[in-house]
C-alpha cells in the first residue's frame, strides 16, 4: 500500500489539504495517511502526530522567541516522517515550517517525492528562495497563474492549479434567519485565524462597532471564527457588553452569512478572495508590533498587502495598515461605502475582473489530487 504524509502548519493549510485528500480518496482508496494536521484532516479520518496549535506562530519576533520549540518540533516531525516511510511528503503552505521539514527529509531519504501546495510568496520578497527550494521540492502547486514565471525562470517543476476559494462550489441552502434571529443588515467581521492576530485586532474592532452603533441602529456584526478561537472572541465581546454581535464557526453557515452581508471588515489574508467572490464590498486591516513592521517594510517589494490590489497594481480594496488600523479610520472608511452605492458597485466590478484572472478550469483540489496520484 502506498503512503502519503501530509504536513501542514496552521488551520488554513489543514483545510486546503483536507480538500485535496478528499478528492484523492475518490481516485485511489489504497493509500495510507499520517499527518501534522488539524480538525479538517481529522474529520476525514487522518491522524495527526501532534496538535497543530503547538506550531502555529506568527511574526518574526514570535518565531525568534519560540525558535528552540520550533526546531524541536521540526526534528520530531522529521523523525516521524522517516519512521512512516511515505512515498510522498505532501507539504501545504506555512513554508517556514513545512519547507524546513521537507529539506531535512529529502536529505535523509531522496527517494521520498516532495510536493508542495501553495507557493511561498516569492513575488513579495526573497525571490532567490526558488533556487534553494528546487533542491528539495520535486513539484510545486501554484494558486496563481502569475506565479509560474518565477519558478519557470529557475526550471523548477510546477503547475498552476488555481485557488480553491474561487472554485464554483455547489452549496446546500441554509436559512440563516434560524441562526441569527434579527431583522437587521449584516456586516461580516474577520478578525484572523491566529490568536496573536485576534488579540491585536479585537479591541480595535469593538471600538469600531461602538462608533457604528452611535451612528446606525440597523446593523448586526457577525464575527467569523475558527472553532479553536470562539472562546477568545467571546471573551472580548463579553468584556465590552455589545449586544448586536454574533460569532459563527461552521464553514457552511459562514459562507451563507457572508453572502447575506452588506459589507465585510477583514484581516488581510486569503479570506479576501472569498469576500470578493461573494461580491461583498470590504476593507482590509492589518497590524503587527512595530519591530515586525519595520522588518517587513525593509524586505517586501510590493506596494500593497492584499492579493487583489497586488494583481491590479491599484488599491481597489482600502488597506488600513499599522497606524491607519484604528477604530476611527475604519469607521470613516466603512461609512464612505455604506453611504455611497456607486462606490460599492465600482469595487465589486473591479474585483470581479481580477478574480477572473485567478480562476482555473478545474477545481484546485481535484487538479492537485490528480498530480499527487500521478506521483504515487
Amino acid at each position: 500500500m502506498k503512503k502519503i504524509f501530509i504536513l501542514t502548519g496552521e488551520e488554513s493549510g489543514d483545510k486546503l489539504a483536507s480538500k485535496v485528500i478528499k478528492e484523492l480518496k475518490k481516485l485511489n482508496n489504497q493509500i495510507e495517511y499520517l499527518s501534522v494536521g488539524g480538525e479538517n484532516l481529522k474529520s476525514i479520518g487522518i491522524k495527526s502526530i501532534f496538535n497543530l496549535k503547538e506550531i502555529t506562530f506568527i511574526g518574526f519576533t514570535n518565531v525568534i522567541l519560540n525558535i528552540f520549540k520550533i526546531n524541536k518540533k521540526i526534528n520530531e516531525t522529521v523523525r516521524a516522517i522517516s519512521s512512516f516511510k511515505p512515498d510522498i511528503l505532501f507539504t501545504v503552505d506555512s513554508p517556514d515550517f513545512t519547507l524546513r521539514v521537507a529539506e531535512k527529509v529529502k536529505k535523509e531519504n531522496p527517494n521520498i517525492k516532495t510536493i508542495h501546495y501553495v507557493a511561498p510568496q516569492v513575488w513579495v520578497w526573497r525571490e532567490n528562495r526558488v533556487k534553494k527550494i528546487k533542491k528539495f521540492i520535486d513539484h510545486i502547486l501554484l494558486l496563481f497563474q502569475f506565479e509560474k514565471k518565477y519558478f519557470d525562470k529557475e526550471n523548477m517543476s510546477n503547475e498552476f492549479v488555481g485557488h480553491p476559494l474561487l472554485d464554483d462550489n455547489k452549496e446546500s441552502k441554509i436559512d440563516i434567519n434560524q441562526i441569527i434571529d434579527k431583522n437587521k443588515a449584516l456586516i461580516s467581521i474577520f478578525p484572523g485565524s491566529r490568536k496573536s492576530e485576534i488579540e491585536i485586532l479585537m479591541p480595535i474592532l469593538l471600538d469600531f462597532i461602538e462608533l457604528m452603533n452611535a451612528s446606525y441602529e440597523d446593523f448586526i456584526y457577525i464575527f467569523h471564527a475558527t472553532k479553536q478561537h470562539i472562546d477568545l472572541i467571546k471573551s472580548f465581546l463579553t468584556s465590552k457588553k455589545i449586544s448586536n454581535c454574533e460569532i459563527i464557526s461552521d464553514e457552511k453557515i459562514k459562507s451563507h452569512t457572508l453572502k447575506k452581508s452588506v459589507f465585510a471588515v477583514s484581516k488581510s489574508g486569503t479570506v479576501s478572495l472569498e469576500i470578493c467572490k461573494s461580491k461583498i464590498p470590504s476593507v482590509i486591516l492589518y497590524k503587527m508590533n512595530f519591530i515586525n513592521y519595520l522588518i517587513v517594510k525593509m524586505l517586501v517589494k510590493v506596494k500593497f498587502a492584499n492579493i487583489i490590489n497586488i494583481a491590479a497594481n491599484d488599491e481597489i480594496i482600502p488597506e488600513l495598515i499599522q497606524s491607519k488600523c484604528n477604530a476611527k479610520t475604519i469607521f470613516k472608511c466603512v461609512c464612505s461605502f455604506i453611504e455611497d452605492p456607486n462606490k460599492i458597485k465600482e469595487q465589486v466590478q473591479k474585483t470581479e475582473l481580477i478574480l477572473d484572472k485567478f480562476k482555473s478550469p478545474m477545481p484546485s483540489a481535484e487538479k492537485a489530487s490528480k498530480i499527487l496520484n500521478k506521483y504515487l
